[in-house]
């Protein structure tokens, strides 16, 4: 911060803020976590030393097929420095380049295609060497149907590039998520690489409205369990997990076991994210954490749920997302549609009582948590028209002024300010 100025994350660069006078603020980040030397080396360390897994030049041996798993475009998972190093890996231990398949966990986003997915790979050896695949969660003849799970019935149907390969690993991003308590490990499976209703399943309001199903949080997680029995079903599966720092480089990365691996991930991090406060406030300006997150409106409601704790009743949550790609698939509209028709009860009450979610309505309804406690304001350059009304909160234009008129409102000149929205949590400990 500098003369009363504070950059906040903002497409992909930032937005400078600039508070009103008498505003105190109180910037939110997370503890600074020791930045890894050479990543290069670090990633060729964990694929030798895994966790609760023999090295991947043993695991590639005898194998006639592997499936890498790689997060969709709305995540900086860093894909060029590990997909090389692994792929070749597999290669040196007998695997046919052929029959190494790269996996987009598309769940149900639309696929990353051309210079996108030339951009989320990272690599062109990559795209030259292997095949590299999008998950399409509505093709019903792609999918293996692996039954239910036995605690909630939850039908499993995975994608079946990923199901009979020999060798399956998944790789992502572990960062707090808003319903999983962490992403990365097991999520990347499903609903990554599941079909719609296997989806679908996981977002009806079942489990969304179950207040285990919150950020950071794993134990009596519905969503985690579930997952957890998914990865039961399947058998056999790896895991490379990476955490970054708020400059996006990488400050730890783990392999081996899927479950075992991703706790290790999320053991480093948690204290690191997890920020305590001793007050809650009457203003909370916070992103979504930039691009590629704030990409479209969808993913901008995950930034309004993460900072909830600390957000006095009745107080402002000012978000700032760019949206760069506008509001979201036409499922995600239909439902901000009815929203907005029917208001927050009213909606919800559509929800109750179905076994499948619609597609996407499950953000609609993550943005009731955030409208239950307080007035939601939203600064963006990326909606246009109809989009901002189908937003269903208040638009503003001048951050300064919307500050001020919160304080005012509120009473209460203390200002939070999360400038990596999602990807910091926190938390009320008085």
């Amino acid at each position: 911060m500098q003369d009363g100025t504070i950059a906040i994350s903002y497409g992909r660069g930032h937005l400078d803020l600039h508070l009103p006078e008498g505003a105190s603020p109180t910037v939110i980040r997370k503890q600074p976590l020791p930045k890894i030397a050479d990543p290069k080396a670090a990633i060729v360390s964990a694929l030798e030393a895994p966790i609760d897994a023999a090295p991947l030049s043993q695991l590639a041996k005898g194998r006639n097929s592997a499936c890498v798993l790689i997060c969709d475009i709305t995540r900086p998972v860093p894909n060029h420095l590990f997909l090389r190093p692994m792929i070749e890996t597999m290669i040196s231990a007998g695997i046919p380049r052929d029959n190494i398949c790269v996996l987009v966990a598309t769940g149900l986003h639309r696929p990353n295609l051309g210079d996108e997915l030339a951009e989320l790979v990272g690599d062109p050896w990559v795209l030259e060497t292997v095949r590299v695949e999008n998950h399409y969660a509505r093709n019903e003849e792609d999918h293996v149907d692996l039954g239910f799970t036995r605690t909630r019935n939850t039908p499993v149907k995975l994608d079946k590039l990923f199901v009979e390969a020999d060798l399956r690993i998944a790789t992502g991003l572990v960062e707090p998520h808003f319903m999983a308590g962490w992403s990365g490990g097991r999520k990347v499976i499903a609903p990554g690489v599941a079909h719609h209703e296997t989806i679908r399943t996981f977002h009806s309001a079942r489990f969304m409205e179950d207040p285990l199903a919150v950020q950071c949080n794993l134990i009596g997680n519905p969503l985690h369990e579930e997952q957890l029995e998914i990865v039961k079903l399947l058998g056999e599966v790896y895991a490379l997990n990476t955490v970054l720092d708020e400059e996006r480089d990488l400050v730890c990365v783990t392999f081996g076991e899927i479950i075992a691996s991703h706790a290790a991930a999320v053991d480093f991090v948690s204290d690191a994210t997890r920020i305590g406060l001793p007050r809650k406030y009457g203003t909370v300006v916070t992103s979504s954490a930039g691009y590629p997150l704030d990409k479209t409106y969808y993913q901008t409601i995950k930034g309004m749920v993460t900072p909830l704790d600390i957000l006095k009743p009745g107080g402002t949550l000012i978000m700032v997302s760019e949206c760069s790609e506008g509001f979201g698939s036409h499922e995600f509209r239909e439902a901000q549609a009815r929203l907005v028709e029917l208001g927050p009860e009213r909606f919800l009450a559509t929800l109750t009582a179905k076994s499948l979610a619609e597609i996407d309505e499950w953000q609609t309804e993550m943005q009731l948590k955030p409208m239950r406690v307080g007035r939601i304001e939203l600064y963006t350059t990326g909606l246009l028209g109809e989009d901002r009304t189908l937003t269903g909160v208040t638009m503003i234009g001048d951050l300064t002024n919307a500050i001020a008129q919160s304080m005012q409102r509120s009473g209460d000149h203390q200002v939070a300010i999360i400038p990596e929205g999602p990807y910091v949590i926190p938390q009320f400990t008085a």
